[in-house]
């Protein structure tokens, strides 16, 4: 069996595109899935199959069954526990560089974005603010905290053109573990 990572992005935030956790589960078994885990209420699981499918293929079964039995469009971004481990063990602005661990996110992108477009856009960074592109995510360090940073997911998706959810690294380091990574 092979483990993945489903974000989902935009459900359950401020009562827009309710889906209880208990019935998700339902949804990912209905799939063939196993093994189905979640985390928190903001669209995080982890689940094991056998299919044979990619990435992307897997992203639009879970988007189909979403729409099928909850009526709501939730865009679906899975990814490999090795992606995860990308993300969570090289980082390069992470709390082991300084800073407490509730200041860094990690924006997951859809879509591939070269450095050059990520380069092209001036950040609306304030200061001690950071945002680096790495590996289809941008890591953030917001000492201000995510709530009143610019660098948030709708900057990001509307300066790059792509489609992005952003996860606290408690989060990802709490999916690394369901992972079993």
């Amino acid at each position: 069996m092979n483990t993945y990572i489903a974000l989902l992005r935009g459900i359950n935030v401020s009562g827009k595109n309710p889906v209880p956790m208990a019935k998700l589960k339902e949804t990912f078994a209905e799939l063939g899935f196993a093994e189905v885990k979640t985390y928190l209420q903001s669209g995080n699981v982890v689940f094991q199959t056998n299919k044979k499918s990619s990435t992307t293929k897997l992203a639009g079964e879970i988007e189909a069954a979403i729409s099928r039995d909850f009526g709501h469009q939730v865009p679906v971004l899975v990814l490999t526990p090795e992606q995860l481990d990308a993300v969570a063990n090289d980082n390069p602005l992470g709390p082991k560089s300084g800073g407490e661990e509730t200041h860094f996110h990690a924006t997951f992108l859809f879509d591939s974005v070269s450095k050059a477009t990520f380069d092209a856009h001036k950040l609306p960074v304030a200061e001690g603010e950071r945002a680096i592109l790495s590996e289809g995510v941008v890591l953030l360090h917001c000492p201000r905290g995510y709530g009143r940073t610019k660098l948030n997911n709708a900057w990001f998706e509307k300066a790059l053109k792509v489609r992005a959810t952003t996860r606290n690294w408690r989060t990802v380091l709490a999916l690394q573990t369901l992972a079993g990574s």
